[in-house]
């Protein structure tokens, strides 16, 4: 029996036809880099993402690490959090930078007009999100105001964080506080101009971006990328007209693509949803995919070499509100669901790697797919947090190509691929292959062959949970994380598994 027994299992292990889905992963083959900045965040200036969400402030009781939350803190340095965008959004083109730098007594209150129309007290500035940035260990992305303020107000921005002891601007850096210069990694040259950042035409958008880029300079020996306000999902013209007449005067340009099962007047629930809403909205984020390749299509027709970034500059879902949480504020639950979003979402990054040098989920805390909710001195880490953390290993590893040989999985009218898949080599060495059945009742046999590559032994882990809405609370963090996953075997160039149901699974192949 114990013959028969091993001749079955290389007898699977050989054949790839005993599988239900085929994966080849091309290590002869492969691609540009995954970017670190595609696990970039977003944090706004929108309900409780920044104020309770990252900061309370030095006196507060709440155990921080000068004014920051220090749950949050560590949370974001255990997956390595590499970039922060801020301070929107919808808010960055009206934010006036001279608002809030200063003593925290004399700063302006204004009205934050696009989110619940409430105060902000401006106490979280320039000074604090730096530092800020800098605590985490990320790259600062800051998003300039080219909607309502003049060039030289930008100009004096950048030259206030950049510049070197010795002008008027780094004095006054100095007197509030940092004598040494930031390094300003990424300068966004307005938000959404299409719409809340000024609801203007392409052709017009391309003229502002590029008088407003002539102003943007920094010292020598500091090179900032300059970022386009960029296109809504499929609007191609947006993309063609920014290239076309201002492609030289930026670094990269942004897209936005939301994951919004039914509409925009109502978006679906956050949980307490049925097969048929699991099935919309799975299929509606793969559709990221299609996005990518629509612009940088028209991308490639301006620049050829692909100097120019696409950046995923906001991604995400985007549900009705939580019951009960103010209007404006976006709060809204986060499920096993979100969680393979987010990986179907850096699978499709992953075939992009020429382009899609950055990515933003919005947001970081507390705000639509949110990575950490916090309530008073409690802090609960998301199903989205934890497929952050699965996938860290991607960070600037060499992409090799996938190729997937799939069941369809539909509901209604709704399909797509049943499993996806993705595989990089991350700088430590290791071979990592990322898979995700969006099955939420069968499991699914994955065969993997490795052309090029091979290894001696297979470990994983695992995201899944018995329901489809399946969450964590602050009085059960661990409904879902990650688990071992012990599943996977490996014959020299060849793995097998079983891939559960609704379930995210990383293999690292030694």
């Amino acid at each position: 029996m114990r013959i028969l027994f091993g001749a079955a299992i290389a007898l699977a292990m050989a054949s790839p036809a005993l599988a239900d889905t085929n994966v080849t992963v091309d290590a002869d083959a492969p691609a540009p880099k995954y970017d670190k900045r595609i696990f970039g965040q977003f944090a706004e200036h929108l309900g409780n993402g920044i104020e309770d969400g990252i900061w309370v402030g030095k006196d507060s009781p709440i155990p921080n690490e000068n004014g920051y939350r220090k749950d949050v803190l560590d949370a974001l340095r255990a997956i390595k959090v590499p970039l922060v965008r801020w301070p929107g959004g919808c808010f960055a083109d009206e934010y006036h930078w001279r608002e809030a730098i200063g003593p925290k007594t004399g700063r302006k209150v204004k009205i934050n007009t696009h989110w619940g129309y409430v105060t902000e007290d401006n106490k979280f500035g320039t000074h604090e999100f730096m530092n800020f940035a800098e605590a985490v260990g990320a790259e600062p992305y800051v998003s300039g105001n080219i909607g309502s303020a003049p060039p030289y107000e930008m100009a004096e921005w950048v030259e206030y964080m950049t510049a070197p002891i010795g002008s008027s601007l780094a004095k006054e850096r100095a007197e509030n506080g940092r004598k040494e210069p930031w390094n300003l990694s990424m300068f966004g040259l307005g938000n959404e101009l299409w719409g809340c950042g000024g609801n203007m035409r392409a052709e017009y958008a391309a003229d502002i971006t590029r008088r407003y880029s002539t102003f943007v300079k920094t010292p020598a020996g500091q090179k900032t990328m300059k970022v386009a306000s960029g296109a809504s999902d499929f609007n191609t013209h947006w993309t063609d007209v920014m290239m076309e007449r201002a492609g030289q005067f930026f670094d990269g340009i942004g897209v936005h693509y939301y994951t919004v099962p039914n509409n925009w007047e109502h978006k679906g629930s956050a949980i307490g949803f049925d097969e048929e809403q699991w099935a919309r909205t799975l299929a509606k984020t793969v559709r990221m995919d299609d996005v990518i390749v629509a612009h940088s299509k028209v991308m490639d027709k301006h620049d050829p070499e692909k100097r120019v970034a696409l950046l995923i500059d906001e991604w995400g879902t985007w549900y009705d509100k939580d019951p009960g949480t103010h209007d404006g504020f976006l709060r809204q639950q986060n499920s096993l669901r979100d969680a393979l979003v987010t990986s179907l979402n850096f699978d499709i990054f992953a075939k992009h790697t020429d382009r899609v040098r950055g990515a933003n989920i919005a947001q970081m805390v507390n705000v639509l797919q949110a990575m950490m909710f916090t309530e008073g001195a409690k802090m609960v880490k998301t199903p989205t947090y934890h497929v952050f953390d699965l996938y860290q290993g991607y960070q600037d590893g060499i992409v090799y190509p996938v190729n997937v040989e799939t069941p369809e999985y539909a509901k209604d009218e709704w399909s797509l691929a049943k499993i996806s898949a993705s595989a990089v080599r991350g700088t430590d060495g290791v071979l990592r292959i990322a898979l995700t059945n969006v099955d939420p009742k069968a499991s699914e046999k994955v065969s993997i062959t490795l052309d090029g590559a091979s290894g001696k032994a297979v470990s994983g882990r695992i995201i899944t949970a018995a329901r489809m809405d399946a969450h964590n609370t602050f009085e059960d963090k661990d409904a879902v994380v990650p688990k071992p996953f012990g599943g996977a075997k490996i014959n020299g160039s060849r793995l097998m598994l079983t891939m559960p149901a609704k379930s995210v699974v990383m293999l690292e192949v030694r």
